[in-house]
């Protein structure tokens, strides 16, 4: 399956990379993530639990970068096993693009999923995709707008990024890292396309919208798919 899509960010382009590498505020943003670690610049590792209906799923797996160009863009990849409740392998090109005082996000990804997952409803994998993508914009708009220990940004990048909590659904939960430009739109990304793989692997992330709770069903796919990664233990609840 492959999704095309892109979402506004309102921060200045090198506001909003700053904020894709650092890894508190991409642990703090990125929902179900426990545990976000970067090995190098283009190697990272991720544990996330991922709820969809009945499936309850701790991933554990691996990410790694690919064709840098801070502060533009990368490649990213994720692959991993979930056990009982499925596989998916999964990747994203995602770009970063001036737009007036924000920043657009483009992305394009590619996944391939199976097992239990595949098998729930693609409604109910859409809204669990959209809420997740909600709840990471909105936190992460609120990281940009007030940074809790990362670098002061300009006025404008707070001013602009404060608007973007009206679109998230409250009472979402949220977590997750990162550390550097790879790391960090890793991070976003793989919560893409980690969000996009589990998700849309469970059968359908938010569609190929180009919306905020697209996107970031891109990056509840990331996450997913990225969590899937390596020797995932998996909890199922009925």
């Amino acid at each position: 399956m492959d999704m095309t899509g892109e979402q506004r960010i309102p921060a200045p382009r090198e506001a909003v990379w700053r904020a894709l590498n650092d890894a508190d505020v991409l642990r703090r943003c990125i929902p179900g993530c426990q545990e976000l670690t970067m090995h190098s610049d283009t190697e990272m590792s991720m544990v996330a639990v991922i709820k969809v209906g009945p499936i309850s799923a701790r991933f554990q797996g691996a990410v790694t970068l690919s064709e840098l160009d801070p502060p533009n863009g990368y490649r990213i990849v994720g692959e991993g096993q979930g056990g009982v409740a499925g596989h998916a392998r999964g990747g994203a090109l995602v770009k970063l693009v001036d737009d007036g005082e924000g920043t657009l996000l483009t992305y394009v990804v590619s996944a391939q999923i199976g097992g239990k997952l595949a098998q729930l409803g693609g409604r109910m994998i859409d809204a669990t995709a959209k809420s997740m993508s909600a709840a990471f914009f909105r936190k992460f708009a609120e990281e940009i707008a007030s940074p809790t220990g990362a670098a002061p940004l300009p006025p404008a990048a707070a001013a602009i990024a404060a608007p973007v909590a009206a679109y998230a659904p409250a009472g979402v939960p949220m977590a997750a890292p990162a550390s550097n430009w790879g790391s960090q739109l890793a991070y976003l990304l793989a919560g893409l396309v980690i969000g996009y793989i589990a998700l849309r692997f469970v059968g359908a992330v938010p569609g190929a919208p180009a919306d905020l709770h697209t996107l970031f069903d891109l990056a509840l796919a990331g996450i997913a798919g990225f969590c899937l990664g390596r020797r995932p233990t998996v909890v199922i609840r009925s």
